[in-house]
Formats: structure tokens, C-alpha cells, sequence
């Protein structure tokens, strides 16, 4: 038993000391992973029981200008990283913890069926990946991935202080998930020609994570998708016809 604990205490100090980039070692929630960790088990908890249960017995706060300055935040801070993304990994990372807000004022205003598998798959894995990427890889071709992210939130984020602030119309949000699913496309593409590059000097095992990832985001966007405007818009449509069918029928 003793042997066992050694080695696997040996084997945490490998991968979170030897492992790990230098340059990154010293910034928060970096050096050893239980900060992150505690952050994403505290926010699925929150999402799928606390707050839930919390907010059970009582009216939906109003956020509004809480989420207005909240998206404000977001698009400055996504612009900044998408102009200058070198150090700014790690800065990535904490827009991605920060990003885990979203859900919290999903559960504080009890709409709690926005919080779906999607969304917390999407913000949970994106918060332990850029620590993972922070922590190891704060570099390279991963960079792309992060560049783009930034600027997709830059136009999200837009989008949703304009809905709230009652400048833009809902029905924007159908674009903005075609530009998150060429996002997908993008990032996949781009780890593919990672699989084929020649002394890229990038770690050619973040392909065999990344492409079934980004594959896997697609296939659920692209339901998601479907569901939302595709397959409604035919329901609306079918819904119309029919009512002037019926119309049609009563005027007889």
C-alpha cells in the first residue's frame, strides 16, 4: 500500500512539476491543479443543486445591468486577447473561468433549462483545457484556437449586451451559432494539418484530443442548431399552412 502511495505521489510530481511549461508555474490557479478543479466542482455543484434548490422558493433576481457590465467585461477583454495572445494564455484561462458566470445567472434568474448539457460540457471543459494548455503547452499552434475563441466571444458577447440593452433583435443569435460551428470547423481543420505538418515542434497527441473535441462540438451545435431554427422553422411553417387550410375549410 505504502509503495502504491509512492508512486502515485511520484506520478502527481512528474506530471504537475516535470511536465509542466516553467514559464507558467507561478501564476494563479497554475502551479498544482486543486484550484481549478475546486472552481469546476463548486460550479457544477452550484449549477445542478445549490443554486437550484436555493432559488426554489424564490423570485428570479434581476440582473440585468449586472449581465450588461458583465458582457461589457467579456467584450473588452476577449477584444484585448484577440489583439495580443502571447502571454495572454493564461489570461485566456481566467476569461474562461470567468466565462462560468454565464451559467450562474442562468440559475440566479430560474431559467434553469437554459443550462444544458451543451453549456456546461462547453464551459467545464473549456475552463480545465486552458489550464491543461496554460499549464503545459502556453504556446504554439494551440494559440489559433485561442485567437479565434477571443474574437467569436468579442461578436457573442455584442450580441448580447445589444439584445439586453434592446439595440439588436433576438433572431441575431441564429448567425452567431453559425460563426461558433465554423469555429469548430476551423479548429478541426487546423489539427488536422497539425497531423501532417513536418517538425512543427508542437505535440502531434493534442490532434488525437482535439479532432474527435471539436468533432464532437460540431455534431452537438449542429443539433442544437437544427432544433432551434431549422426543424422550428418548419414547424412554424407547416403550423401556418395548416391554419389556412383550416381557414380555408371554415369559409366554405
Amino acid at each position: 500500500m505504502a509503495t502504491l502511495i509512492r508512486r502515485i505521489y511520484h506520478g502527481y510530481r512528474y506530471i504537475n512539476e516535470e511536465l509542466s511549461d516553467p514559464r507558467t508555474q507561478d501564476y494563479f490557479l497554475i502551479g498544482s491543479p486543486w484550484g481549478c478543479f475546486s472552481i469546476i466542482a463548486f460550479y457544477l455543484y452550484f449549477v445542478q443543486d445549490l443554486g437550484p434548490n436555493i432559488m426554489a422558493k424564490r423570485k428570479p433576481f434581476n440582473l440585468n445591468r449586472i449581465i450588461q457590465i458583465y458582457d461589457l467585461i467579456q467584450i473588452i477583454s476577449c477584444s484585448y486577447l484577440f489583439y495580443k495572445i502571447t502571454r495572454m494564455v493564461w489570461l485566456y484561462f481566467l476569461m474562461k473561468v470567468f466565462d462560468l458566470v454565464d451559467t450562474v445567472f442562468f440559475v440566479l434568474r430560474k431559467k434553469q433549462q437554459q443550462v444544458s448539457f451543451l453549456h456546461v460540457y462547453h464551459h467545464t471543459g473549456m475552463t480545465f483545457g486552458t489550464w491543461v494548455v496554460t499549464k503545459f503547452l502556453p504556446g504554439g499552434h494551440i494559440t489559433f484556437l485561442g485567437t479565434i475563441n477571443s474574437f467569436v466571444h468579442v461578436v457573442m458577447y455584442t450580441h448580447y449586451l445589444a439584445t439586453s440593452l434592446r439595440i439588436s433583435k433576438p433572431w441575431w443569435k441564429k448567425y452567431v451559432t453559425q460563426l461558433q460551428l465554423t469555429q469548430f470547423c476551423m479548429i478541426m481543420v487546423h489539427f488536422i494539418l497539425l497531423v501532417w505538418a513536418e517538425d512543427c515542434g508542437f505535440p502531434k497527441w493534442t490532434a488525437a484530443v482535439m479532432i474527435p473535441q471539436n468533432l464532437f462540438m460540431i455534431m452537438m451545435f449542429g443539433d442544437f442548431y437544427y432544433k432551434a431554427y431549422i426543424k422550428k422553422r418548419k414547424s412554424n411553417a407547416n403550423g401556418v399552412s395548416s391554419d389556412l387550410a383550416n381557414g380555408k375549410l371554415k369559409s366554405q
